[in-house]
């Protein structure tokens, strides 16, 4: 019975998580493969979750606590992330434009080679995260902490900086 169930559960994986990498068999309570058919879970934990390259396109994770998740290369465009918790996550070369991350917490995740323009911002933090190569054009980054970011190539044309000045 054990190895029907752990045989049903690899079938599982391989049918919900196409191309993000599904490694081992989801754990009890693994909401991944749920998120990636509904694109919902506000206020959930996939913390630690593997999404690499997944399609989560005007998904709705407000308040969900993305920690130490791998989102690298994925596509979050126009996703709904208020007050999300990124923190430590990588989400290096990922589509995040006109995505809304308000009051989002990405304390020293990776966001390197991202595309954030036109991102609604506001008050995230994104103290002592890797922004190198960041794209952040027409974002708005009114009221966020900058703290200890790494920058280099970053850009930031036309963007809203957290002191409230566009950058030319």
């Amino acid at each position: 019975m054990r190895i029907r169930k752990q045989v049903l559960t690899a079938t599982l994986c391989s049918l919900l998580l196409v191309g993000v990498g599904c490694s081992t068999p989801p754990q009890e309570g693994n909401r991944a493969g749920s998120v990636l058919e509904t694109k919902e879970c506000s206020d959930c934990d996939l913390s630690g979750q593997n999404f690499e390259g997944a399609d989560l396109a005007g998904a709705v994770l407000n308040g969900a606590n993305l920690s130490n998740a791998n989102l690298k290369r994925a596509n979050l465009e126009g996703a709904l992330l208020d007050s999300a918790n990124l923190g430590g996550a990588d989400l290096g070369g990922a589509n995040l434009s006109a995505i809304a991350l308000t009051q989002a917490d990405l304390t020293g995740a990776n966001l390197t080679g991202a595309n954030l323009k036109n991102a609604y911002l506001r008050g995230a933090n994104f103290a002592n995260a890797t922004l190198n190569n960041a794209d952040f054009t027409g974002a708005d980054l009114n009221a966020a902490d900058l703290t200890g970011a790494t920058l280099e190539g970053a850009n930031f044309q036309g963007a809203i900086m957290p002191d409230g000045e566009v950058q030319n």
